[in-house]
């Protein structure tokens, strides 16, 4: 650190950690701050250190840690680890997180309960929050492809950094605020003020061009009726950023002819008066009327990029050849899904996965709906992230625990449950489309899987999730006490369902679901009953 640094900054040595030290100095003279560190791991481990050595206490920090504690059925260890910070006035905020985990430290560090949080760049957009010190720890992040094809850390964009930056002292909470960077050697904070406080922010470049905005956007013009020729959607983008920014008429109507030959052949646009290649005849431009399919309507409404749309279609054709029960089904379809663009970020395969990821993919590969992959082509890696976010699912189906799948897959609450969001929706959208090619027998594989991926349930608990208030663990507790149908729901008395599901008003609900008048609870367990303490699922 330079002398000048020194005379404008003197904090307590309180510890060998100087992001410790800054977080301690900032409590002390009654502010907040956010740290930001560069991996998920990295903020909670920074949250733990600067909770151990604040070690702060209230009534409020632990209602707070009790909540998050509980926000998940089973708390993980990373609700415990997450609990035991809160309780100290700290916190980590990443992905991992589910959204209530997240909203709720949000929500404490507006009312100044929570004093320091640990962060990703999650909070680094948009976030209004009271924060006095935003404490950049890491100002390089690991990427897979550098400069020359090749991994390792790189510096984070000027962009980011200056967003960091501006989540201290936000007008709505401060009068000033302090933008902390950490630098090691005298050599390198020259070089971090040369690049980050000098430096200018990076060029906002338009994503238009990237073909699967471009397919979505030229697929949702046509269906709505904003374009009807190619005249017009030639017309339509001239007068976009892209085209202002790159000045290149012949680029943008190559790129667009491209993705009109594609909808074409996918059978989502109907275009009179052009080849193959997506182009009109000469002086036929104008006469070059373009409308949208049934289908092509539909994928357009549905939000999903239509090489996904198309994926799905042949992948459903595949399924409807094939026989056998849902059980049989089910990872071809996870699969399917997961090898989507939709599913970004895919779950990278590690080292130590790869064997156990490659044998499992050689038992199912008979059934993939997508086609096995070489391990030369280019994109073998995507198609192992696939398989690994296919079985990750199919284990969440099979009724696995959030600590469980965290353990196996490295994949946290907040991340696993963004995973189940997006096969939902991915599967919602092969549902639909299945019916407009009149797939009824997939269509049915497809119900039930959602059902069981909104759950995360096996097969033979679907009857007892249609009673509203049974989820996972209640319909699972009534099927291992031998209540398995709505029938055996209607017979069982008030007793016996109270005592199984916890909750004498849900039992009484649960008859009443089922037209049935609530009778009076008796006394005493029924003989061979299995009681809540005696069951874990």
């Amino acid at each position: 650190m330079s002398e000048k640094a020194k005379e404008a900054v003197k904090l307590e040595q309180k510890t060998s950690s100087p992001t410790v030290n800054i977080a301690f100095d900032t409590v002390k003279i009654g502010k907040q701050a956010l740290v930001f560190v560069s991996t998920r791991q990295s903020a909670e481990k920074e949250a733990e250190e600067i909770a151990h050595n604040l070690k702060m206490s209230s009534e409020k920090l632990a209602a707070a840690a009790d909540e998050a504690l509980h926000a998940l059925p089973r708390p993980t260890k990373q609700c415990e680890r997450l609990a035991r910070c809160i309780r100290n006035g700290t916190a980590f905020h990443h992905s991992g997180l589910i959204a209530k985990q997240r909203q709720l430290i949000e929500q404490n560090f507006r009312s100044g309960v929570i004093k320091v949080i640990c962060s990703t760049p999650t909070l680094a957009m948009g976030v209004d929050l009271p924060a006095f010190r935003a404490v950049i720890r890491d100002l390089k992040r690991f990427s897979e492809k550098g400069e020359y094809g090749y991994g390792g850390r790189r510096w984070i964009p000027v962009f980011e950094y200056l967003q960091m930056c501006g989540r201290a002292g936000r007008p709505s909470f401060d009068n000033e605020g302090q933008a902390v960077i950490l630098a090691a050697t005298e050599q390198e904070e020259e070089e971090i003020t040369e690049r980050y406080v000098h430096g200018e922010p990076e060029p906002i470049l338009s994503k238009l061009a990237v073909e699967p905005v471009l397919r979505t956007y030229i697929l949702s013009l046509i269906a709505t009726g904003v374009v009807r020729s190619r005249a017009e959607i030639l017309l339509f983008f001239s007068r976009t950023f892209w085209a202002h920014q790159f000045r290149d008429t012949s680029q943008l109507e190559k790129k667009i002819g491209k993705v009109m030959a594609l909808l074409q052949n996918w059978g989502f646009v109907t275009i009179n008066g052009v080849d193959e290649t997506g182009f009109a005849a000469a002086g036929d431009i104008g006469r070059d009327k373009v409308d949208s399919t049934a289908l092509g309507r539909r994928v357009a409404e549905l939000y999903i990029d239509p090489l996904t749309a198309h994926g799905l279609m042949e992948g459903l054709r595949k399924a409807a050849g094939a026989r056998g029960e849902d059980v049989q089904m089910a990872f071809p379809l996870l699969q399917l899904v997961s090898s989507t663009l939709e599913m970004r970020p895919f779950l990278r395969v590690k080292a130590r996965e790869l064997e156990e990821t490659q044998g499992l993919l050689a038992f199912h590969s008979d059934t993939l709906l997508t086609g096995e992959q070489s391990m030369f082509d280019e994109s073998y890696d995507d198609f192992l992230a696939s398989i690994k976010a296919a079985l990750l699912l199919h284990e969440w189906i099979d009724e696995k625990s959030e600590d469980y799948l965290l353990e196996k897959y490295g994949v946290r609450p907040g991340e696993l449950h963004a995973k189940i969001e997006s096969a939902d929706w991915l599967l919602y959208s092969a549902s639909e489309i299945a019916k407009i090619m009149r797939l009824q027998s997939v269509l049915r594989h497809i119900t039930r899987l959602r059902i069981r991926v909104q759950n995360g349930v096996r097969e033979e608990l679907l009857p007892l999730l249609q009673l509203r208030g049974v989820g996972r663990v209640r319909a699972r507790k009534l099927f291992a006490n031998r209540i398995t149908s709505l029938a055996e729901v209607r017979k069982s008395d008030m007793s016996t369902l109270a005592q199984i599901i916890g909750s004498t008003k849900l039992a009484a609900d649960l008859k009443e679901q089922l037209g049935e008048k609530a009778e009076k609870i008796k006394e005493g367990k029924r003989r061979g009953q299995i009681s809540l303490n005696d069951y874990r699922e």
